[in-house]
């Protein structure tokens, strides 16, 4: 098994709906856990990569009622060349 972890925007406010559709959606084929961030606005999928892609853990949060959008990191800046 593969953990992979990717972090999320939630694209509504957190509710009671929400909230219930975050808790089921760990029933999804592949999805480890799904935890709320404590600012309430994100979420962190931790899923198996060697059962789900990227693109089907979106799409499995989308048929579950989690409106997201995924957080990608900036890559790192590469190191300051020494002077010449």
């Amino acid at each position: 098994m593969t953990r992979v972890q990717l972090r999320y925007q939630l694209l509504k406010p957190v509710d009671e709906a929400l909230m219930k559709s975050i808790n089921n959606a760990h029933a999804i084929y592949g999805i480890e856990q799904i935890k709320l961030q404590p600012s309430l606005e994100e979420i962190l999928v931790e899923y198996d990569a060697s059962r789900l892609s990227v693109d089907k853990v979106e799409n499995n949060l989308k048929r579950a009622g989690i409106p997201a959008t995924r957080i990608v990191p900036a890559p790192p800046t590469p190191p300051a060349a020494p002077p010449a």
